[in-house]
């Protein structure tokens, strides 16, 4: 018998007794964060304020497990309009207290509110006179005493059964910094813009940043027909662009109609076709164009509207300048 095929004994525990056991965990850490409302207080708004005055960063520190929360907390604050980043304490004492200034807020995490690489560095940024915030699950501990601000996050008792591995109390200090972070977002007046800003490549910044110029074709991939040209003329150009119809201009490249393949099938269902009609006769002038600074979601949202998947691209003048399609939008993750 091979390794992977030897015999654990799971199935001594059986399948009520694993969910049971689940959903006492989930109880045990709700009840850990619901117990925070009480401590949405004074303290609370006290290290808010300290953190909207800050000219600097919010330097969030902390060891171990408490460390892992420090540096999500961190990137919520700074992806949420408040310029943030972890330390870890240990390199801090080893040179990268530098990176602390006078104009930054530090806040520190720790369950028990005594952690020793906290504690080491602690004299030197109040020596700086550097606001210090504290989230602790001890009230009476050095670093809740020591703060300008302490922020009680203890719990009653931990998720794990041995009541070691910390559950309940990391879910409590996340759900806290999460608090401070939506918090300040609505004190700042921090928008769907700013944080788009802030993730250009996540779906919302490609859907509020991304421009039609940011992704329309232009130049020769442009189809486009003049407005003497007839139905074959049109047909190879919509064959070559490969985007379903096909513009058609004036001298000066003014968008005067357009011709799609739908046109084509319909003109073959009435036994109409013949290659050599002037397209200018055939041509829809009835439009749906886009501007190229309009928001790339603007283009899917008129494709919706209109029933069509793709349309020209013209400036202010109604000169044709490009084209997109539905495929565009989708390549850009904007549809």
């Amino acid at each position: 018998m091979s390794t992977l095929e030897v015999d654990l004994p799971i199935q001594d525990i059986v399948v009520d007794e694993l969910i049971q056991m689940g959903k006492a965990v989930i109880r045990t850490e709700a009840d850990a964060v619901s117990g925070l409302l009480s401590r949405i207080d004074e303290n609370f708004a006290a290290a808010c304020q300290y953190m909207l005055r800050c000219q600097g960063r919010i330097v969030v520190l902390g060891m171990g497990k408490s460390g892992h929360i420090g540096g999500k907390i961190a990137a919520t604050l700074a992806s949420t309009g408040t310029p943030a980043f972890f330390v870890h304490p240990g390199e801090a004492s080893h040179g990268d207290l530098g990176m602390i200034t006078k104009q930054d807020v530090v806040l520190a995490i720790s369950n028990s509110g005594e952690t020793e690489e906290l504690l080491t560095i602690l004299p030197i940024i109040k020596r700086e006179s550097v606001p210090f915030i504290s989230l602790t699950g001890n009230p009476k501990s050095t670093l809740a005493i020591k703060a300008d601000v302490h922020i009680d996050v203890s719990v009653a008792k931990e998720a794990c059964p041995l009541g070691l591995a910390p559950t309940a109390s990391t879910t409590a200090t996340l759900a806290m910094g999460d608090a401070l972070a939506v918090a300040m977002l609505e004190a700042r007046g921090f928008t769907e813009e700013d944080f788009a800003r802030s993730h250009p490549g996540g779906t919302l910044g490609r859907r509020l940043l991304l421009h039609i110029e940011d992704i329309m074709r232009s130049g020769d991939q442009v189809p486009m027909v003049q407005e003497d040209a007839n139905l074959h003329e049109a047909l190879v150009e919509i064959s070559r662009k490969v985007m379903g119809f096909t513009a058609v201009v004036n001298k000066q490249n003014k968008l005067l109609g357009i011709f799609t393949d739908g046109d084509l099938r319909r003109l073959l269902d009435k036994g109409q076709f013949d290659p050599k009609i002037p397209i200018k006769s055939l041509m829809i002038t009835k439009l749906t164009t886009i501007k190229p600074k309009a928001l790339a979601v603007e283009a899917l949202q008129l494709m919706e509207q209109h029933k069509i998947n793709s349309f020209p691209v013209v400036d202010d003048h109604g000169v044709m300048i490009g084209a997109l399609n539905i495929h565009d939008l989708l390549r850009a993750g904007v549809a």
